[in-house]
């Protein structure tokens, strides 16, 4: 599996909201300026818990918060801007896509979007998709998915950073 391969799936289980921290701020330490992450899951699956952690490895210095009545929160990390988006309101995001906003997702920041699903149609063909799901018995599952080069190419690196996390990795589709 190594430490750069290109992949297109990659499932985990998270024991506690940490580990999904930890997942997300291992993928926030290989993002860039461009790089959009969908993320998909029922109401309270770790979504914003994710996007936290993507935070920290971003080098943010505020936590970032759920933006659902906002619709979108930016900030700036080192690499440049952020923008932690949610379409669960999707009448409201799509206004808000339709009035040029999307003009600005091509402008180069990191996209997090949550309820990317709700928005299908909008978002670009290079992409990687989490799909985050309660387990029983606790914890949850992340399931990714790459779309494009770039996408593939996160996806290896991500996976390789977390051999040693004591997260249980499952690559598919290497």
């Amino acid at each position: 599996m190594g430490g750069g391969g290109k992949m297109k799936e990659l499932n985990l289980h998270c024991a506690t909201p940490a580990d999904t921290q930890t997942v997300g701020e291992s993928l926030g330490r290989l993002l860039r300026g461009g790089d959009l992450v969908a993320l998909e899951g029922e109401l309270g699956s770790g979504k914003t818990t994710f996007c936290q952690g993507v935070g920290r490895g971003l080098g943010l210095r505020e936590a970032l918060t759920s933006p659902t009545y906002l619709l979108c929160n930016e900030y700036l990390a080192d690499a440049g801007p952020v923008l932690h988006m949610d379409a669960y309101f999707r009448a409201r995001l799509d206004s808000l896509l339709g009035e040029g906003f999307i003009e600005r997702l091509s402008e180069g920041p990191v996209v997090l979007l949550e309820w990317a699903d709700q928005v299908a149609e909008w978002l670009p063909a290079e992409r990687l998709t989490l799909r985050l799901a309660p387990q029983p018995g606790g914890g949850r599952s992340l399931s990714f998915l790459a779309d494009g080069i770039r996408a593939q190419e996160l996806l290896g690196l991500l996976a390789g950073s977390l051999l040693d996390s004591g997260i249980s990795v499952e690559p598919t589709g290497i």
